[in-house]
């Protein structure tokens, strides 16, 4: 693959691994081929991790580091991602310049549309896209209005006194004066030798022999047809977008492949009197065009087919992924997700096939047909091309999908419908439905279609369509549970949209005789559209009396963006590699609690380039790690615990070997009772991990006595992956004497590695060092798991002397790691008439996994923070961790406050519910109002908690939005919006004293430079930024002065792990700490000589022997929790916040779009605006995909399903909201923390929950409207499949 080629052959690291399947973008590059006989050039983007390189003859492939660099010139497109904060942990952030930069080159003025387009196969799981977005707008031609106004008023503000004059308000984040400007001249140009090549050489078949396969690339169709005959079995690949990640990910193998894209009649584009002819190996993208020219050129009733097509087109995969997969794939490959296969059959559309010595034309309907006699196509035949009709008078073609994200994903469920009617009628004549996603392959309501024929299209028709229809279909009971449901209701969901198009489209041919649909029926008739978000964030200047060289309160650019977006930054796989160094690939559990009766690893010992494979036998010392009852562990011992566990790990020459032999290591298992799985069968069996927590207060019994009314419920919230883009990467390196190692490693707590790796290889730590330069993104992930990978690496450089190179693929990085705990609330809450809540009893049990690691704290923090904003008298909850054989959960962003605090909104509001009161006056009503004790016993004031809530609720100008909200609704019958407003109060604190304690070390050069460094980890939340900002305030000295080299346990010992949103706080303080003590000793040297540089006092300190290094120190915040009492002070601040968001429903499908967000953030005084609101937009969005998108499925037997962006959708571009604000509190002050700011990492994720609030605001309208009973249950992800369960209508009722 092209990937690995360029990482490993050429060390051009800049493209990144992100998924290995096309789905991320992180190894987006631009691919630029010549075509002689058009003398033109065709630049697109394309995932490297797809293209073989052998595909790629005479073609010229440019990376990031081809676009521009720190060294040479750094592009515009890379300068202005960097200047606009659109990078924080920056491992995306070379694809999304690529993504950027091809269409760039292809449209120097693009269309914000082209652009969102562009970006639809990139994910990023830092950012919330709104800053990359920022800066692809000053790209594009149209104005973008934010940025434009100088006064600091944005079209989103129109009423002038939301500012109160006294406060310097700014709403710009960068300035687009500094930006160079795009010029296309200076891009690199075309080889010169491959267009000669291109035009002089005679085209030749060209044949590649590998270790194991041989690629075959023909030039004409007859030797094609040779080949084919010759090797029938041998796959066609065009853009491997299907081959590929078959062979990549279900281990299939072709000895033999054929590459037939340079055949000039696989390449056709035709026109003919009633349609047009395109060839099969023709891309998505090409495709695209071809039918956008066709529809412009040809009058509409023609073109009907083409639309429908060019429908699905928009939205199947990514750019990447439509520029080099063919139509002639899509079809052959005849997979049930194929988006095209139902509209093309539907429509009639016709195959040309060939064979040696023969041509036939079939219908593409019959390759889904029961293959009865000739009619599907035989191994030695192949496609040629795909002739796609004109649509005739009276013919109406349609095509619906319905996808777990609406950009590249693949379809739950798809279809393709057409009708022809009898001449000048509504009877039908001809009828043709398919279904995609329903079974193995695309398939034919043929009974219902030739039932229906001759008959009017009305609503009589329309009944006995959807009983046939369902009759039919029938779908396969296994289709991984309630989905059968679903996707049996998204069948007649879709025929029902058809007809109402249809009608509204007979409307248009002739009123008199057909009225149409009802208005408030119109709107369904609109897909959801994504379009270029407008964003503002507005935050407080600093005063004019700050020194302009100060860079405290200023939006300043992440230290590493541009070397980001240049792809120069170095994570742990861009380490060069060490001489003889080796890889490791692990063997892990398929069976959920079982004996492990042997290991068998004759076979694997036996492939090329292997050198061992490492067992719990090897490890010298410690393998199981006692942190409370149960152990963590390095490798499995005698027993297995959970699928995905460790249990020996293969060390090759390559990666590709280790691979190769680590799938042939056979393990033998005797299946252990009991198998547990779900917190129910946890709670059956009494497992849990010791100690269960309660939190009490009040008199909980007396009080439900004294209640108007009690409610009971429970809600289900389910997991979440980490999705950080570098997945768990370590290189182990030994020294070769002392035992010392050095142990390089992609982790938020380098001390705990340090501290794992020496016990487990039994040396003292002080021979292990553990560096970090950068994180990939790590969200809570990379704490314990780190430590026990790094083990594994560092068992197998000792037992080999040799470096190891750890890299889990993304697969089994998700089945490995674990996530966020799956969670059940029960509660019964007692309340009055008036919504005042008087008594909550709650019971809370998290999804631990099969090792301790977090979950007993996880579950601690969920009862301390489970009151969010609200005063509740009297409380009783409990926190259960239970012990199941999953993968063990772990710390995760928001860390049990997510959870918790989602359950206490979902009965707030149900009481609104109950009293018929709104949600927004419960929340109200029940709000901490003044200075007030926790449940905890600790003090708070809540009036910024108060300012929070009323700013939102005046930003987002609620209630006359509300109102119509509540107008459009009663104008929509199947479509409907929801808004919510929610209020956040997240304690800041780690609970205990020792584990917020933190150092720094600060050294000054004779030449007046600074070398800083501290023992947080920087992972994309600007650390190293702010910690640079608080020492050139000390020192008073530019930033630009100071250097950040790395995060090491050689330089700050034992430092605590950056977690908790607390890196900045205690580091922060520390560094300030080590630059007070300097500038003491230089004092006397200044007041000498107070005229004097920087560099005079420097050069003259060295003269007099003073020292100029010092350590900063820290001791940690004073926080304690006695939970026998169930008082004490666990938190040190607290921050607040508000969030109002707007939504929409297709109550057909379970579709939904976030329409806007106004968030407002206590976050104190900000170090850097920038990065913060970077920060509280990156949680939200991480909120958005925890509420209402990202889903985890396992097996009956506890295998994770969702092992890549395949299957588990983060959000993308496309679900962010449309108008997206974000203010941060004036005049906010923090006495706790570094320059009264605070710790923002976290807390905004828990705004997510705005939108599941909104959707369920929407789903209740359809409930009232219907008559639906007032109370039902929604849990978390609030995914399509539940919204359009809870919308219940005659299509749901007929499916049940």
């Amino acid at each position: 693959m092209l990937l690995s080629y360029l990482r490993k052959r050429l060390r051009l690291t800049g493209t990144k691994y992100g998924c290995g399947g096309g789905g991320c973008g992180a190894c987006t590059v631009m691919i630029s081929t010549y075509e002689p006989a058009l003398k033109k050039i065709r630049h697109y983007s394309a995932n490297a991790c797809l293209l073989p390189i052998c595909s790629l003859y005479g073609a010229a492939v440019t990376t990031v580091e081809g676009v521009g660099s720190t060294k040479t010139r750094v592009h515009p497109v890379q300068e202005r991602l960097a200047k606009c904060h659109g990078s924080q942990c920056g491992f995306c952030t070379p694809g999304m310049v690529m993504s950027i930069y091809t269409l760039l080159r292809n449209h120097p003025e693009p269309t914000s549309e082209q652009m969102i387009a562009a970006l639809a196969g990139n994910l990023c799981r830092c950012t919330g896209y709104r800053p990359i977005l920022d800066a692809c707008k000053t790209f594009c031609k149209e104005s973008v209005c934010c940025q434009r106004k100088a006064n600091g008023k944005c079209c989103l503000d129109q009423e002038d006194d939301l500012f109160d004059k006294e406060e310097k308000i700014s709403t710009r984040l960068f300035s687009t004066d500094e930006f160079q400007p795009l010029d296309p001249t200076q891009d690199l140009i075309f080889p010169p030798e491959l267009m000669r090549m291109a035009e002089s050489q005679p085209k030749r078949t060209l044949f590649f022999h590998g270790e194991r396969m041989t690629w075959i690339s023909p030039v004409s169709l007859d030797e094609l047809l040779d080949l084919k005959a010759a090797h029938p079995k041998a796959p066609l690949v065009v853009g491997n977008t299907s081959v590929g990640p078959e062979m990549k990910f279900r281990g299939v193998f072709h000895p033999i492949v054929i590459a037939p894209a340079r055949i000039p009649d696989l390449n056709v584009v035709k026109c003919t009197d009633n349609g047009l002819t395109l060839g099969a190996a023709c891309s998505l993208s090409l495709v695209k065009d071809i039918l956008t020219n066709a529809i412009s050129e040809f009058p509409e009733e023609k073109t009907k087919v083409f639309c429908a097509v060019l429908q699905q087109l928009r939205t199947l995969g990514g750019e990447q992924i439509r520029n080099v997969a063919s139509l002639g794939g899509n079809i052959v490959s005849r997979k049930s997700t194929s988006d095209l296969n139902p509209i093309l059959a539907a429509s009639n559309c016709m195959l040309n096939l060939a064979s040696r010595g023969r041509k036939r034309q079939i219908p593409l309907r019959d390759i889904f047909a029961d293959g009865v006699g000739n009619n599907t196509i035989t191994p030695e035949e192949i496609l040629v091309s795909v002739h796609i009709p004109h649509s005739r008078k009276g013919e109406y073609v349609s095509a619906f999908r319905q996808a777990p994200r609406r950009e590249n994903a693949l379809p739950i469920t798809n279809a393709g419908m057409r009708v022809l009617f009898e001449e000048g009628t509504d009877i039908i004549k001809d009828l043709s439905i398919f279904y995609g996603g329903a079974v193995s392959t695309t398939i034919c309501a043929k009974q219902t279609c030739w039932t229906l024929i001759g008959r009017h299209w009305n609503e009589q028709m329309l009944d006995e369509a959807c009983i046939l229809i369902l009759k039919e279909i029938a779908l396969p009971g296994s289709a991984s549970g309630g989905e059968v449901d679903y996707k049996k209701t998204l069948i007649v969901s879709f025929f029902y949209r058809f007809f109402l198009e249809v009608l509204q489209s007979l409307k248009t041919t002739d009123p008199c005789h057909y009225p149409g649909i009802p208005m408030e029926y119109r709107s369904v008739l609109q897909d959801f559209e994504t379009k270029m978000p407008q964003s503002i964030q507005i935050y407080q200047d600093v005063e004019p009396s700050q020194s302009p060289q100060d860079p405290v309160g200023r939006p300043i650019m992440h230290q590493s963006g541009i070397k980001h977006a240049t792809g120069e930054a170095v994570y742990i796989d861009d380490l060069p590699s060490v001489d003889g160094e080796l890889f490791l690939a692990v063997v892990t559990s398929s069976r959920a609690h079982a004996k492990i009766v042997y290991i068998d690893t004759s076979e694997a010992l036996k492939g090329s380039g292997v050198f061992d494979v490492i067992t719990a036998h090897d490890v010298p010392a410690t393998n199981e790690f006692y942190y409370s009852d149960d152990p963590e562990i390095i490798l499995a011992r005698n027993k297995v615990i959970c699928v995905g566990q460790i249990v020996c790990a293969v060390v090759a020459d390559s990666d590709v070997h280790a691979k190769q032999a680590a799938a042939k290591v056979k393990i033998e298992y005797e299946v252990l009772e009991p198998v547990i799985l779900t917190i129910e069968e946890a709670i059956k069996h009494n497992s849990f991990f010791e100690p269960k927590r309660k939190l009490e207060q009040g008199n909980v019994d007396q009080a439900f006595e004294t209640v108007d009314n009690i409610i009971e419920g429970e809600i289900r919230i389910g997991g979440q992956e980490h999705f950080y883009m570098e997945t768990q990467s370590v290189l182990a390196v030994p020294k070769g004497e002392d035992k010392e190692m050095d142990v390089y490693v992609s982790t938020q707590h380098p001390a705990f590695i340090q501290e794992m790796v020496a016990a487990s290889l039994g040396v003292p730590a002080n021979r292990i060092m553990c560096h970090v330069k950068r994180v990939g993104g790590a969200f809570g992930g990379k704490l314990l798991k780190a430590g026990l990978l790094a083990s594994v690496a560092a068992v197998a450089a000792n037992k080999t002397s040799r470096a190891v190179r750890l890299i889990l693929s993304r697969g089994d990085d998700m089945l490995i790691t674990g996530g966020r705990h799956p969670f059940i609330g029960k509660y019964k809450v007692g309340f009055m008439n008036d919504g005042r809540i008087r008594a909550v009893d709650a019971k809370y049990y998290i999804n631990g996994g099969c090792t301790p690691d977090d979950s007993v704290l996880v579950a601690e923090v969920s009862l301390l923070k489970m009151d969010n904003a609200y005063k509740i008298p009297n409380l009783r909850c409990w926190a259960y961790a239970c012990k199941t054989n999953l993968p063990s959960n772990t710390a995760f962003r928001g860390f049990g406050f997510p959870q918790s605090a989602l359950v206490t909104e979902t009965w707030i509001t149900e009481v609104a519910d109950k009293t018929g009161l709104s949600p927004e006056k419960i929340r109200k009503i029940n709000m901490y109002k003044e200075n007030e004790q926790t449940h905890f016993k600790q003090k708070l004031d809540p009036q910024n908690l108060i300012r929070c809530w009323n700013e939102c609720m005046e930003k987002s100008a609620y209630y006359s939005r509300k109102t119509a909200v509540n107008e459009f609704n009663k104008q929509n019958h199947w479509k409907k919006k929801g808004i919510a407003i929610v209020p956040m109060k997240f304690p800041f604190g780690l609970g205990t004293r020792y584990l917020s304690q933190a150092a720094a070390l600060v050294h000054i050069y004779t030449d007046g430079s600074v070398l800083l460094t501290h023992g947080g980890i920087e992972m994309g939340q600007g650390i190293h930024t702010k910690m640079i900002q608080v020492a050139s305030r000390e020192l008073n000295i530019p930033m630009s002065c100071i250097h950040f080299c790395e995060t090491s346990t050689t330089t700050v010992p034992n430092a605590c792990a950056s977690a908790g949103s607390a890196g900045t706080d205690v580091n922060g303080m520390a560094v300030k700490d080590a630059c007070q003590t300097l500038l003491k000793r230089l004092q006397p040297i200044i007041n000498k000589n107070p005229k004097g540089t920087w560099n005079d006092w420097i050069k003259e300190a060295f003269e007099q022997s003073v020292s100029l290094s010092a350590t900063g120190y820290f001791r940690g915040y004073n926080e304690n929790m006695d939970w026998e009492k169930g008082e004490g002070q666990p938190f040190t601040y607290f921050l607040y916040g508000a969030a109002c968001s707007e939504v929409e429903i297709n109550c057909l499908t379970g579709d939904h779009k976030n329409l806007r967000t106004d968030i407002v953030m206590d976050i104190g005084c900000s170090i850097n605006p920038a990065v913060d609101i970077g920060q509280i937009e990156g949680a939200f969005v991480q909120g958005i995909g925890l509420y209402t998108m990202e889903e985890l499925k396992y097996s009956p037997e506890g295998v994770l399903y969702t092992r890549g962006p395949d299957q588990y959708k983060i959000p993308a571009v496309c679900d962010i909201p449309e108008q997206f604000s974000v203010s941060l509190l004036s005049s906010s002050q923090n006495p706790y923390a570094i320059y009264a700011s605070k710790g923002i990492g976290e807390a905004g994720l828990f705004l997510g929950c705005s939108v599941f609030f909104a959707l369920r605001d929407a789903v209740t309208s359809v409930r009232n409207e219907r008559g639906l009973k007032k109370t039902f249950a929604l849990n978390s992800p609030l995914t399509a499949e539940q919204i359009r369960a809870s919308c219940a209508d005659d299509f749901t009722e007929m499916v049940i």
